[in-house]
């Protein structure tokens, strides 16, 4: 797993034991003399400071041999939004032009470094290059509508002409009026039991799906962004809402196959892999082998193995399904004990209970 960088001991160890929401979120608390694992938050009694430890997730704290509380509910989807922070959110969703800078999240009892924390790690930016973001993709919904560039200026909130095309400029690479011909990717965050996805749509299919804590994945969405001609814009689609929906459909248990539209554009050899994956059968595996065969190039194994690794679309283009030639797990972007889990989800589905052994160096 990747392990993420927790705030120091000592701070950590303050908001747990003021029961600090604020850090909902940001740590999990592992209680020695207990085996529990509780949100910085919870109302159960407090232990003594050398018998806690401190985790970046909840898979981290059960994989140390800790079980989640039952007053609390640590294992809900990580990457939810803390209650303190949900009415800022619904603030910039109704009204992306407006500005809340520090000294408003200070008048509403909230800490500007705890709410830039909390966007960097479930967000990849901060606070506030997340409330740009969303302006300028308003703009440029504007821009593409034919909206006059002052008036769009404006509308979005900026003080200057000039201000707003450099800001338009850093953020789409071009000027506003050739901007018009850009085509927003929508990029929103969806949360599951494995942690918080990140998921990019045009308005006609969807583009990636990628686990959160995947590395240079900010660089990698304005990579695919631009190759698709477009801009990444912080928001959702109907895509990106069907998307959410067949995937919780799919945690449940109630869906086998996905029907969300994809646009996967690769080398021809990586798109004949990304088709073969997408026949392996719901709760079914095959080795890198089986695939490298059906493909008719039988002694491609080693590309096929780096073509899944380069599968930009998690679960729905299933490269989980694709196993060692001994039957053992091995090859996962999101990590094996993500592939572990999916595998055994469908294998219940199916009536298959085989229990599947991560690796150590997992």
């Amino acid at each position: 797993m990747i392990m993420t960088k927790l705030p120091p001991r000592e701070e950590m160890l303050r908001a747990f034991e003021r029961r600090d929401a604020s850090y909902d979120g940001i740590f999990l608390t592992g209680v020695r003399t207990t085996g529990i694992f509780c949100r910085p938050s919870c109302g159960a009694r407090k232990p003594k400071p050398e018998n806690v430890e401190f985790f970046a997730s909840a898979p981290e704290a059960l994989f140390a041999g800790y079980r989640p509380c039952r007053r609390c509910r640590p294992i809900r989807p990580r990457g939810e939004a803390p209650a303190w922070l949900v009415p800022v959110l619904c603030e910039i969703d109704d009204d992306p032009s407006v500005r809340i800078r520090d000294a408003d999240l200070r008048r509403r009892g909230l800490v500007p470094e705890t709410v830039r924390r909390w966007f960097q790690r479930e967000h990849g930016m901060t606070f506030h290059a997340y409330q740009r973001a969303r302006r300028m993709g308003d703009a440029l919904d504007a821009l593409r509508r034919g909206e006059k560039v002052t008036g769009t200026a404006f509308d979005t909130g900026f003080e200057s002409l000039s201000g707003f095309n450099t800001a338009f400029a850093r953020f789409a690479g071009t000027s506003p009026g050739k901007g018009r011909e850009a085509e927003p990717v929508s990029v929103r965050r969806v949360l599951s039991p494995l942690g918080p996805l990140v998921c990019a749509a045009t308005e006609s299919a969807l583009v990636m799906l990628e686990f959160a804590d995947r590395r240079m994945l900010e660089q990698q969405i304005d990579t695919l962004a631009r190759r698709l001609g477009g801009v990444a814009v912080p928001r959702t689609n109907a895509i990106l809402d069907r998307t959410e929906d067949e995937l919780a459909r799919y945690f449940d248990g109630e869906l086998r196959e996905f029907s969300v539209p994809l646009s996967v554009p690769g080398t021809r050899f990586q798109e004949t892999v990304w088709q073969v994956l997408r026949t392996i059968p719901y709760g079914d595996t095959r080795s890198y082998q089986e695939q490298a065969n059906l493909i008719g190039r039988p002694t491609a194994t080693r590309a096929v193995a780096r073509a899944n690794g380069d599968n930009r679309i998690a679960i729905i283009i299933p490269c989980h399904r694709v196993v060692g030639s001994d039957g053992k797990l091995t090859g996962y972007g999101g990590g094996l004990w993500r592939k572990k889990f999916l595998l055994e989800l469908e294998r219940r589905r199916v009536g298959v209970g085989t229990q599947l052994e991560v690796p150590l160096e997992a």
